[in-house]
């Protein structure tokens, strides 16, 4: 995909047309123009279909066991019964359902949104800035596509029924490795092939933490710091997530609560404290830089990288310069490839690199193709990040 992104948005390239039945999409919008554009985009595309529009929460809870959607888009400002209330009903009634919701960009959209992901949404589709015209439409209907799509894949992925015990359906070939993701993703041009072994984790006690993440990660970051707040006293703690502006300061509130520490989007030129988690804002790139002997925060108003602006990979790449064996690093649940190339270097240099792995991801494309070029020293569900990070932190072997 070649169109301009959101700041902070991720995007997927094109995809093939799907070989198997339509993603079944329901609509949620108090506003007949939204309810109308959006399905004229999905129904265009040839890869969904429209099973249900309506103007408020009360009404699509009612349908959704009815209308069986994959991935429902619920407006969170709404009369009558809003998003929030509606969300967990929906997921009440129909528990295997995507939903995602879009709010404004603003505080309150923000809030709002965030408020959703920790009630059960999947994702968050910021509403375009009439302001910015054709453009911010275009670049709406891309990202609504990209997610719904890969929301909508995944829902039927885990619809599938599962083999049945004894079965040797999916069983590796006899001399697999045990160690092979479930399900390895397209291979990242000029990166090497999937080998399913994993790395040792390095010998040295991490200096700094840094993660990544997208879709799906404002829910993990949740979990996994609330896990590893009472352990990260002795390093700093870098977290790229893809979001735009506004959303990255309540973002960074929100693992501020979860952790106990001081959390923040980071500043230019702020040195490095241990203890402390720094957030990349929204539309800036954050890496790290070092004078005299002191890693300092660097923001840069650079082009997007893959896509994605800030991006996890100018991060992890700068940490692999500076900290080497001594980086630890994770990558969790996302859509595309961001952060793949970085944890390459850092695990290449010595560092110790985790992936979340494909079961508890809401998209396994970052971390999927982290473990499909070899970076990783562990792929783990997400449950048992924390407790591993903690393990290295406090000077524990694996």
């Amino acid at each position: 995909m070649t169109l301009a992104r959101p700041p902070g948005a991720p995007a997927t390239p094109a995809q093939a047309q799907p070989s198997g039945p339509p993603i079944k999409v329901m609509i949620v919008d108090d506003s007949v123009f939204m309810r109308g554009i959006l399905s004229k985009w999905l129904g265009e595309s040839g890869e969904f279909t429209v099973v249900g529009t309506h103007p408020n929460g009360r009404r699509a809870a009612d349908d959704v066991q009815s209308s069986q959607p994959d991935v429902v888009i619920l407006d969170l400002e709404m009369p009558d019964m809003d998003g929030l209330t509606a969300l967990p009903l929906i997921l009440e009634r129909k528990p295997n359902t995507a939903v995602l919701v879009a709010s404004a960009l603003s505080r309150r959209g923000a809030e709002v949104s965030l408020r959703a992901l920790t009630l059960g949404a999947a994702d968050y589709l910021p509403k375009p800035d009439s302001a910015r015209g054709p453009v911010a439409a275009e670049e709406f209907r891309a990202e609504l596509l990209a997610k719904a799509r890969s929301l909508g894949q995944r829902v039927r992925r885990r619809s599938m029924p599962r083999p049945p015990i004894g079965s040797t359906a999916g069983t590796p070939a006899a001399g697999a490795p045990a160690t092979a993701p479930a399900a390895a993703p397209a291979k990242i041009p000029g990166l090497g092939r999937p080998d399913g072994k994993l790395r040792a984790y390095s010998r040295m006690p991490p200096a700094l933490l840094a993660i990544g993440s997208s879709t799906g990660g404002p829910q993990a970051l949740t979990k996994l710091f609330a896990d590893i707040g009472p352990f990260i006293g002795r390093v700093p703690v870098l977290v790229v997530q893809h979001m735009p502006p506004t959303f990255t300061a309540i973002l960074a509130e929100h693992i501020a609560r979860a952790s106990g520490r001081r959390c923040a989007e980071g500043r230019d030129g702020e040195d490095l404290v241990a203890g402390q988690i720094y957030v990349a804002p929204g539309g800036l790139h954050m890496d790290v830089v070092q004078s005299g002997g002191v890693s300092r925060i660097r923001l840069l108003d650079s082009a997007p990288v893959n896509f994605c602006k800030p991006a996890v990979d100018p991060m992890f790449e700068s940490v692999a310069g500076i900290y080497g064996a001594a980086a630890l690093s994770v990558v969790l649940t996302g859509m595309g490839s961001d952060g793949a190339r970085g944890a390459l270097k850092i695990a290449d240099l010595g560092g110790s690199v985790i992936a979340q792995d494909e079961e508890s991801s809401v998209v396994w494309g970052m971390p999927g193709a982290t473990a499909a070029i070899g970076a990783c020293a562990g792929i783990l569900p997400l449950v048992e990040i924390g407790p591993r990070v903690n393990r290295l932190l406090t000077g524990g072997r694996e």
